[in-house]
């Protein structure tokens, strides 16, 4: 088995719901048992020129699993999950009901069109680094220990806060 890091967001829809279910969803994959999933966080939304305000924000959490699905098989399965969730590709960082991503795939380093591990942008994005902290303290990545990447971009992200129903 080879553990995976998975990042989980979504900012259209039912977000917690969606993120619940699609945790769910990789703990159901063949030959993949889901090990921790972090508590949630809220961000901004992050599209190709920077922030975007005026977009919804984002609901993130990290999901630690043991597969043993290769990466490539991995990604394929994300993909077939985030259609399943309702994701439709318009444009590149849009607006989406489910977004995965593997962040790292053991220790595998990796770059080709389809995949590139680790995930090439994992030690700037607080939606990832702070969750991930939270259900793997000892983690690393080549730039440094997510928990001194995390620590310089905790400001960026907040535990989400359910809503209360009246």
């Amino acid at each position: 088995m080879t553990r995976a890091v998975i990042a989980l967001g979504a900012n259209l829809g039912d977000r917690a719901s969606t993120l619940a279910a699609a945790a769910d969803a990789l703990g159901q994959l063949p030959h993949t048992t889901l090990v921790a999933l972090s508590s949630l966080y809220e961000s901004a939304a992050v599209k190709p020129h920077g922030v975007d305000l005026s977009a919804p924000e984002y609901l993130n959490a990290v999901a630690l699993i043991d597969t043993d699905l290769s990466a490539d098989e991995l990604l394929a399965a994300i993909a077939e999950l985030e259609i399943a969730f309702g994701r439709v590709r318009h444009e590149r960082w849009g607006d989406r009901t489910l977004d995965l991503d593997i962040i790292v795939y053991g220790s595998v380093e990796q770059a080709d069109d389809h995949l590139t591990l680790p995930h090439p942008r994992a030690h700037e994005r607080s939606f990832v680094l702070v969750p991930w902290l939270e259900v793997d303290p000892l983690a690393e990545l080549p730039r440094g220990s997510v928990a001194s990447l995390a620590g310089a971009l905790a400001h960026e992200v907040r535990p989400y806060q359910a809503e209360a129903v009246n």
